[in-house]
């Protein structure tokens, strides 16, 4: 029943989505994050200071977010066993977001074809975290793939990762360390110090699903007939070259399966942040690599899937 949850769920995410006027508990976790994060901007004003409160953020968010899905799966067992199993489903199903990272990449990619380059810009200010109002069509392009590889690990190798290792409780309280992560954890001096613990924290959660992702990815480039030796070998080769400890392993890996580079400087909060580049430029990125990404993206998740599935199965018996 534990895997058949695991497919339904993750079934259910590649059909539905993210509905945005559904109920999702990343939202509510979201609104938990803004609400201390004033709390603790009120309380705090050092950068010491911050920090601690940053951390205490982190605590009270995780913890509350893992100890809320532990009740209710709890609670939803002791009303019948079968409405537990469906609670399941439905935790597991708003852990994962491949449908919902797919969507939004084809939203920048229509427009960007078009020649609407504002709407493009438009859709892709939602998704990224640099600025997007002077962006050209490759720049474009590049950070949709990017954002693509990244947020394989985050929105679904992750999660999944978790959930193996302590169940849907545990895959929720993972999507709490990765949206503190995505709200606070930049080197910006608005939050350098209050998101501190969380930007770190994300780095360790990430640390095993990010180096997965490198061997996940190159399966999926030889599953697509793209280039799966390059993918392999770049994405190891340029593995640090990025400021985070996880970032290059799938930028990389894309990087090298696509035969494009990513990367190289980009401007966030109005300031330019000179970055490495990676994987070698064999050709000029094309919008014909969104949707490759994408294709790679969902047999990356497959195989995580499968993989997780198998290793269940081995240590379980069931």
């Amino acid at each position: 029943m534990t895997l058949l949850a695991w497919a339904l769920a993750f079934l259910l995410d590649r059909l539905l989505g993210d509905p945005p006027h559904w109920p999702h508990p990343v939202r509510w976790i979201g609104a938990l994050i803004n609400l201390l994060q004033r709390a603790v901007r009120r309380c705090c004003h050092s950068d010491r200071a911050l920090r601690i409160g940053g951390g205490v953020m982190w605590l009270a968010v995780v913890g509350v977010t893992w100890g809320t899905a532990w009740c209710v799966l709890a609670l939803a067992n002791a009303i019948h066993p079968w409405f537990g199993w469906c609670v399941d489903v439905w935790i597991i199903y708003t852990a994962l977001a491949t449908r919902c990272l797919a969507d939004m990449a084809r939203a920048v990619e229509t427009p960007l074809r078009q020649g609407k380059l504002a709407e493009s810009r438009e859709q892709l200010a939602w998704i990224v975290g640099r600025d997007t109002a002077q962006l050209q069509p490759p720049q474009i392009t590049r950070a949709v793939v990017e954002t693509v590889a990244e947020n394989t690990v985050d929105g679904v190798i992750a999660p999944l990762f978790f959930l193996l290792l302590g169940g849907a409780p545990l895959a929720m309280a993972y999507k709490a360390v990765n949206t503190l992560d995505s709200m606070v954890g930049y080197k910006h001096e608005k939050y350098r110090a209050i998101g501190m613990v969380s930007a770190r924290l994300d780095d360790v959660a990430n640390f095993i699903p990010a180096r997965l992702s490198w061997l996940l990815f190159s399966a999926a480039a030889w599953l697509c007939r793209l280039d799966a030796r390059s993918a392999l070998r770049i994405g190891f080769r340029d593995r640090k070259q990025h400021s985070s400890p996880n970032c290059a392993w799938p930028e990389g890996t894309v990087a090298g399966a696509l035969g494009v580079r990513l990367g190289g400087p980009n401007d966030y909060f109005g300031e330019r942040v000179e970055k490495p580049w990676i994987g070698d430029e064999q050709r000029a990125i094309s919008p014909d690599d969104i949707p490759r990404t994408i294709r790679m993206m969902w047999l990356a998740a497959v195989l995580a899937l499968a993989l997780f599935a198998l290793i269940h199965l081995t240590l379980t018996g069931a």
